[in-house]
């Protein structure tokens, strides 16, 4: 730095604090006054009373859009563009406890499989029994279990078009599991097909 430069700072550093200097020289006791202290903030000030966290307005998060029938449409916040959007239902034991969960979602065309469903149940159950639906009095299908997590054991189901159309005829369909401590009982759950076909309509096209 020049001294040209540092006389500069110098100068601009007393004119800084020269009114106070001033101030003090020329001040009598009649005119000073005592500097009052800052108010301590209450511990009211200091808590926060939050605000509404509303799902549907987070970027990337799931929310339930709207509910047809039975069937809750679960869909994914987008900043722009069409959401995906899957078909949703929590099954219970018929005393409100929840068991299963049943998601569903259309597949792209050419395949065999028109649409897929997850199905998620009890980690406590007997996976070679395998798990089976029938829809109202028709014949019954069993599909194995994929894998099970810390959450539960999952189900991934194919269902082809003869499958679609018996789940939007049809009133309800029976989903049959065995607990791993009972082999020898049977643990039926029921998926109420109201709604199916409004939903169905509405449901994303998923490519797996």
């Amino acid at each position: 730095m020049t001294h040209f430069s540092t006389a500069l700072t110098l100068c601009a550093a007393l004119a800084a604090f020269a009114p106070a200097a001033v101030f003090a020289q020329t001040a009598t006791p009649e005119t000073e006054t005592a500097a009052e202290p800052e108010a301590t903030p209450s511990v009211e000030d200091q808590l926060s009373l939050g605000e509404e966290a509303d799902p549907a307005s987070e970027i990337g998060q799931p929310y339930t859009r709207e509910t047809v029938g039975a069937w809750e449409m679960r869909c994914i916040k987008q900043e722009e563009g069409e959401e995906p959007c899957q078909m949703y239902q929590l099954l219970d034991d018929g005393e409100g406890s929840p068991v299963a969960e049943v998601t569903l979602f259309r597949l792209p065309d050419g395949g065999k499989a028109v649409a897929g469903a997850t199905v998620i149940v009890p980690l406590e159950t007997a996976l070679p029994a395998q798990f089976t639906v029938q829809v109202d009095g028709d014949k019954a299908r069993r599909y194995p279990y994929a894998f099970c997590n810390p959450i539960g054991c999952y189900v991934r189901l194919g269902l082809t078009a003869a499958d679609v159309a018996a789940f939007k005829r049809g009133k309800e369909a029976k989903m049959t599991i065995v607990p791993a401590l009972a082999p020898d009982q049977k643990v039926e759950l029921t998926l109420s097909l109201e709604g199916f076909t409004a939903s169905y309509d509405k449901v994303s096209v998923i490519a797996q």
